[in-house]
C-alpha cells in the first residue's frame, strides 16, 4: 500500500472533498487550468489562507463560481498577486515562476552565470552612479577562467555606466563586458582594464572552504557555506568529519553570503555542530489553521539527528550515514544584511542549546519558509495527474518556524561585534587575514569584542547579483 505523509493526505482529502461529485478534468476548462492550481493550492497551503477573503472554503458554492472567478484574470501572475496577503508587509517572500526546471536547478545552485558574486554601492558623492564589488569567483566559472578575482571593482557594463536605476538590467544579458576601475575613497575610476564575459550553467558547491586554523591551543574549524543545498549534504558531513579529525575546539561559521534553502539541511548542520541533543526539538513549524488542526503537534516538529537520510522520488535510500558530531557548546557565526532563512533558523533553534556569538552586521530577518507547488492531484512533483501542458509552479510562504521556546526573530539577529565588509579591503576569504574572520579568531582568543565598526558602508549597499536567483532568501521544506 502507497503511503503518504501527513501534509498529502491532507491535500487528497480537500481534493476529494471541495466539490464533491466534481471531477477536475471535466469541469476545468483549458484556458483557466492553470489559474485553477494557483488558487487551489493557495486555498490548501498558504500559511495567511484565513485572512484573504478570496481564498476561504465558503467563498464560492460550486464549480461554476469558481471558474468564472478564475476566467476574470489574465495570467497566473496576475492571479497569485491578487491573492498575496498584504504583499511586502506580512508576505514579503511568496513567489510563482513559469518555468520550474530552473527554480529545481536553483535550489540545488545550478544556475546560468558568468560566476561572479556581486555587491551594489552608492558612489560616496552622491551622484546617483554605482559601482559593483566582485564578492566572490565560482571556481569553473568564465569569471574565474578569465582571471577575475575578489575585490575588483567594476564601473560599466557593455560601455554604460553602472547606475542605482540601472545595475539589475545591465548584468542581465548573456554576454558581459566589464570595465575595472580603482576605489578612490568611494568614488571610483576606471583603470582601462576591461573583461569580456559568457553566462553559462555553472554548479556550485555551496561548501565553499572548510579549513582548521591553529591557534594554540584552539583549533579553530572555519566553514564558508553559501547555500542549504540538500545536493551536498554528504560535502558538508565530510567537512564535519575532517574538523572532527582534527581536533577542532572551536567552530567559525561563515554565513555571511548564505540566502538559506533547505529546513533539513539545516536540522543535519546543527546536528553537525551539536550532537549532544540527538532527538530534541530543533524547530517547530506552524502552518495554517487547515494544516495544523488536522495533525498532531508532532507532525510538525523538527529534532536534532544523528544521521542523514536521504531518499529519491520512488522511496529509494540514496544516501545514509553517521552524522560527524563536533558536541560544542560555543558557536561564532560571521553574519551580514544577506544572511537570511536557512541561516537565521541555524542561529535561531541553537541559542536555547548554545552561545551562538555573531560578527558582522545585522541579518535579513526570515522567520518564514514555503513549499514547492505543482500541478497535479496532490501539488507534488510526482502526484497523480500531473499536469505536464505547463512548468508553472508557486514557493508561497506556507509556515513560520520558531525555535523550541517559541521565539524567532523576524527583525534579523544583531552581531554583537559590529563589522562590515570593507570594499576598499575585502581580503581573501578563508586567509585568516581576511578581515572579517581575523575578527572573529580575535573574539575566540581574547573574548574581546574590541570597538569594531560597520564603516558605515552597508547603508550604501542596495542590490547584489543574488536578487536574480529564483531561490532568494529561500527556506524550504519538502512535500514527501
Amino acid at each position: 500500500m502507497k503511503k503518504y505523509s501527513p501534509y498529502k493526505m491532507l491535500l487528497l482529502l480537500l481534493v476529494s472533498t471541495f466539490f464533491i461529485g466534481c471531477s477536475k478534468t471535466e469541469d476545468i476548462p483549458q484556458d483557466i487550468e492553470i489559474n485553477d492550481f494557483v488558487w487551489g493550492g493557495l486555498n490548501a497551503y498558504y500559511k495567511w489562507q484565513g485572512e484573504v477573503p478570496d481564498l476561504s472554503d465558503r467563498r464560492f458554492s460550486n464549480r461554476e463560481q469558481l471558474n468564472s472567478y478564475l476566467s476574470g484574470f489574465a495570467t497566473p501572475n496576475d492571479l497569485f498577486n491578487s491573492l498575496i496577503y498584504q504583499p511586502g508587509v506580512v508576505d514579503r517572500f511568496s513567489w510563482i515562476v513559469d518555468d520550474y526546471i530552473a527554480l529545481e536547478n536553483s535550489f540545488q545552485g545550478v544556475r546560468l552565470t558568468t560566476g561572479m558574486k556581486l555587491q551594489a554601492v552608492a558612489y560616496a558623492d552622491g551622484s546617483g552612479n554605482a559601482y559593483v564589488v566582485v564578492t566572490e569567483v565560482l571556481a569553473g566559472s568564465d569569471a574565474a577562467i578569465k582571471g577575475i578575482t575578489r575585490g575588483m571593482i567594476i564601473t560599466e557594463v557593455n560601455g554604460i555606466q553602472i547606475t542605482e536605476a540601472n545595475v539589475n538590467d545591465l548584468f542581465a544579458p548573456d554576454n558581459l563586458t566589464i570595465s575595472i576601475a580603482n576605489f578612490n575613497g568611494g568614488n571610483p575610476v576606471a583603470n582601462g582594464t576591461t573583461f569580456d564575459l559568457v553566462k553559462s550553467q555553472v554548479d556550485e558547491n555551496p561548501v565553499k572552504i572548510a579549513t582548521i586554523i591553529d591557534r594554540s591551543p584552539n583549533q579553530i574549524g572555519y566553514l564558508l557555506y553559501t547555500q542549504f543545498s540538500s545536493n551536498y549534504d554528504a560535502e558538508l558531513n565530510q567537512a564535519f568529519a575532517d574538523f572532527k579529525s582534527g581536533g577542532v575546539t572551536d567552530l567559525i561559521l561563515d554565513l555571511r553570503y548564505n540566502g538559506g534553502g533547505s529546513v533539513q539541511t539545516a536540522v543535519y548542520l546543527a546536528s553537525m555542530i551539536t550532537g549532544q541533543f540527538n532527538g530534541e526539538v530543533f524547530a517547530n513549524k506552524i502552518w495554517n489553521d487547515k494544516v495544523m488542526n488536522a495533525f498532531s503537534s508532532d507532525s510538525f516538529i523538527d529534532r536534532f539527528t544523528d544521521r542523514i537520510v536521504k531518499q529519491d522520488a520512488n522511496g529509494n535510500t540514496t544516501l545514509d550515514e553517521a552524522i560527524n558530531s563536533l558536541n560544542l557548546s560555543t558557536l561564532y557565526v560571521i553574519v551580514s544584511e544577506r544572511t537570511a532563512s536557512a541561516s537565521e533558523l541555524i542561529i535561531n533553534s541553537l541559542n536555547p542549546y548554545i552561545d551562538v556569538k555573531l560578527v558582522g552586521t545585522t541579518t535579513v530577518g526570515k522567520q518564514v519558509g514555503s513549499i514547492t507547488l505543482y500541478d497535479s492531484d496532490d501539488y507534488t512533483r510526482n502526484g497523480p495527474n500531473f499536469n505536464a501542458n505547463h512548468t508553472w509552479a508557486m514557493q508561497p510562504i506556507v509556515l513560520e518556524i520558531v525555535n523550541k521556546d517559541g521565539q524567532n526573530s523576524p527583525t534579523g539577529f544583531t552581531a554583537e561585534v559590529p563589522l562590515a565588509e570593507d570594499y576598499s579591503n575585502l581580503g581573501v576569504l578563508g586567509d585568516p587575514t581576511e578581515p572579517l574572520l581575523a575578527r572573529t579568531i580575535q573574539y575566540i582568543t581574547t573574548g574581546a569584542r574590541g570597538t569594531a565598526s560597520t564603516r558605515n558602508q552597508i547603508q550604501n549597499t542596495f542590490w547584489n547579483s543574488e536578487m536574480s536567483n529564483l531561490d532568494y532568501n529561500t527556506m524550504y521544506t519538502e512535500l514527501k
